[in-house]
């Protein structure tokens, strides 16, 4: 398969016109690092905007910063660590889970609206996003937002672009708002609470006024552990020091938690952040299941003597992280028929080609969305070259 890699917008272009004109389908890259997301496509061409780096605009002051969408995630964190600023919505790093090498691109973090635990509090990486520029599949050049947040009307191509997965453009340049690195952070561990008594936990947390920037299960089992409840502060020290306190007291019949700080706490919320928890049998698949956050131990429960298998919550028990074996549909119709029931949505992240192929690895959409992202889809790609068959099957 031919591997084209621009170094330039013009040069996408070009690309793009190309296939189109040669009614070749490009299956878009950035870093490589999620080869195995999404349905398997047989693409003509290979398009890898890795060579498309550097940082474009940083404006500390204003709280902006802009890229190529093929910069490395880990040099715009560094940019922004120098003026003691952070991507607040904590890019995930799928490496662990595919077991791929490369870096991770900021380009392929919006493609996935990929979000960390942090996406509780602060939003996700959908909600700082403020610019993109893409191209078509017409090879037409668009920019869309800026370098400040507005209100729009008519279609918003910024927010669409975020988790279209490449289906609706070749991402060039984006642009995000940005907050302030927090001085302190420390990490409450709550000990050998069932999934209904940790979410209980993590809901009363988050009702609080205690400003928690992270909270996630890990039943047992999980590394081999016991039950751990965790609960994530950040901010200046006092004021950790004060909310640690009355969480404390506020969460008492919980029992009383155990203290994390400094590079053991950044590891354990960067391994629930990536799914890397789950990584490992390598054989397995692996879920990220969307819920109503008090309907995570329901749909658990649901599962139970249907499938075998491991998991951990994030985001207050709204999300799910599930490792399943890979046989038949690697337990689509069981996850999908206890989502039916209680709302939410499931995304296939990790299985082996066949399983993908047959099985819908993004949740189905009702008859009338489906029809107009359809119709969207039709505007930017009318011929269907850019990832065609990566979300959903397509002619």
């Amino acid at each position: 398969m031919t591997l084209l890699e621009p170094t330039s917008e013009p040069e996408v272009v070009a690309h793009v016109a190309a296939a189109r004109q040669d009614r070749r389908t490009l299956s878009l890259r950035g870093g490589g690092t999620q080869v195995g997301l999404g349905r398997p496509v047989a693409a003509d061409v290979i398009l890898s905007c890795r060579a498309l780096t550097g940082i474009t605009l940083h404006e500390p002051a204003e709280l902006v910063i802009a890229a190529w969408a093929g910069t490395p995630v880990a040099e715009v964190e560094a940019a922004l660590a120098s003026t003691g600023q952070i991507l607040p919505f904590e890019p995930v790093d799928l490496r662990p889970l595919y077991g791929t090498a490369g870096a991770p691109t900021l380009g392929g973090v919006v493609a996935g609206n990929w979000s960390g635990p942090r996406r509780i509090q602060a939003g996700a990486a959908r909600d700082h996003l403020i610019g993109v520029r893409f191209v078509n599949g017409r090879g037409e050049a668009i920019k869309s937002g800026g370098r400040v947040m507005k209100n729009v009307t008519g279609l918003d191509l910024v927010k669409l672009q975020c988790g279209a997965q490449g289906t609706l453009g070749v991402l060039t340049e984006v642009t995000f708002k940005v907050l302030p690195r927090p001085e302190s952070t420390l990490t409450l561990a709550f000990a050998g609470l069932d999934d209904r008594r940790a979410v209980a936990l993590l809901t009363a947390a988050l009702g609080s006024p205690y400003e928690v920037s992270g909270a996630a299960h890990l039943p047992p089992g999980v590394e081999g552990a016991g039950a751990r409840t965790l609960l994530r502060l950040e901010g200046f020290a006092a004021s950790i020091a004060y909310r640690a306190d009355q969480l404390a007291t506020l969460l008492h019949r919980y029992g009383g938690p155990a203290m994390i700080e400094g590079d053991a706490a950044a590891a354990l919320w960067a391994a629930v952040r990536d799914g890397r928890l789950l990584a490992e049998p390598r054989d397995r698949a692996v879920w990220r299941i969307s819920v109503p956050p008090t309907q995570g131990p329901t749909l658990v429960d649901a599962l139970r003597g249907r499938l075998a298998f491991a998991h951990l919550y994030d985001w207050g028990g709204g999300l799910i992280w599930l490792a399943t074996a890979v046989e038949r549909d690697a337990g689509a119709t069981a996850i999908r028929d206890a989502l039916a029931l209680i709302g939410g949505h499931a995304t296939l992240l990790r299985a082996p080609d066949a399983v993908r192929t047959r099985v819908p690895v993004f949740q189905p959409l009702a008859a009338p969305l489906a029809a107009v992202v359809a119709r969207v889809k039709a505007s930017l790609d009318p011929d269907l070259i850019l990832n065609r068959g990566f979300m959903v099957a397509e002619g």
